[in-house]
């Protein structure tokens, strides 16, 4: 299939004092080329057919000036086939990046994603070729956490983290200036700060001193070790949407006429549509000006009693039956911090970033899930 040729005006970039015209960036499979005519200059840039997609949005006419970027590059990421991995790779495929999904079983993961010639796969030990001249790296790599806890579940949901991060942080480093990645983006988790009825969590909050606030420490340490240009990092909330996560186990429930507030209730609930956390993760890759955390949560948290009636509300069910504690306490163990414990955290940078929430209140998110 041919490339896709656009072809514009470039005007110097001293004579236009940089108001109009960025540099053009390019992933290494789009080509450009440059000629003069009459002091302006003229580029045209061949793009991947995929990749074409991208950019073909920019009207562009002879008279113009204005800058072109393709995007598309290629990206690595470790948890790919995870909730919001699997998101993040169909959203990345979409825009004619290639993927290079990073795992430690090669063949589990192919069962799970896309075919594709932009998607290739790699185990533990062709990691640090597989990162070598990629745009960015993802890391999105966990064991889940919604299960009881023995010794043994706390090491592996530990370990999971920090080992594969120190694993692709080597990896990354282990690249020379040129080949090295630009931007390495790393998961966390809100459990960072802790539990409380009463505080609000920012950015700049202090880690709380439970569980899941070393796992958390422990995850953003290994991953600050990455010698990259930019690094990001993001808190993730209680992440909702259909196919995974909180949404999966309660829907079912709800359907039967059986849902209701778990524990008491008033606990906090802080959450983000599955589709804001991919496009948090693309503005991280794409966005020069995003450096270091950010909360990862809708700008609306609610209590839990609110987030069970907009999921009853939805599904057109009831939500008057709750799930008591010590329901949940037998199940789960030290487990069931995760939902009679809450903390209301606010995505303040990203906010100040002017992100645009596609889903602004939990019963707006509900709403779309239940279609």
């Amino acid at each position: 299939m041919a490339s896709a040729t656009l072809s514009f005006r470039v005007v110097n970039s001293v004579a236009s004092n940089n108001t109009h015209c960025e540099k053009i960036n390019r992933c290494s499979a789009c080509t450009t080329r440059t000629s003069s005519a009459r002091g302006s200059s003229f580029t045209s840039i061949a793009f991947k057919p995929s990749h074409y997609n991208t950019v073909k949005k920019n009207k562009i006419s002879y008279k113009q000036t204005i800058s072109i970027t393709c995007m598309a590059g290629k990206v690595a990421i470790t948890g790919a086939t995870g909730f919001v991995g699997s998101a993040l790779v169909e959203r990345l495929l979409e825009e004619g990046n290639t993927v290079k999904v990073l795992t430690r079983n090669a063949s589990k993961a192919s069962n799970k994603l896309p075919k594709g010639e932009e998607l290739e796969i790699y185990e533990v030990d062709e990691w640090g070729e597989a990162v070598k001249g990629c745009s960015a790296v993802v890391n999105l790599a966990g064991e889940p956490i919604a299960t009881r806890w023995s010794e043994s579940v706390k090491q592996e949901i530990i370990g999971s983290r920090v080992n594969a991060t120190e694993a692709l942080v080597d990896a990354v480093n282990a690249c020379n200036l040129f080949d090295r990645p630009g931007v390495f983006v790393s998961a966390s988790a809100i459990g960072f700060y802790g539990t409380s009825q009463d505080a609000v969590f920012k950015e700049s909050s202090k880690a709380g001193d439970d569980f899941l606030s070393e796992v958390c420490v422990q995850w953003e340490k290994a991953a600050s070790k990455a010698k990259t240009r930019r690094a990001v990092t993001l808190r993730l909330g209680i992440v909702l949407d259909n196919g995974g996560g909180a949404i999966a186990r309660m829907k079912p429930i709800f359907q039967l006429g059986g849902g209701g507030p778990l524990g008491s209730g008033e606990q906090w609930f802080s959450w983000i549509h599955r589709d804001d956390v991919v496009e948090m993760i693309m503005q991280a890759i794409q966005n020069s000006k995003w450096k270091g955390v950010y909360n990862a949560t809708a700008p609306t948290p609610v209590r839990v009693s609110e987030m069970s009636s907009a999921l009853g509300q939805a599904l057109f069910r009831p939500s008057l039956v709750p799930v008591p504690a010590f329901v949940l306490e037998t199940l789960l163990g030290e487990g069931a911090t995760l939902v009679l414990d809450g903390q209301q955290v606010l995505p303040t940078r990203a906010l100040d970033a002017k992100f645009q929430f596609k889903y602004n209140t939990v019963l707006e998110a509900m709403q779309a899930i239940a279609k």
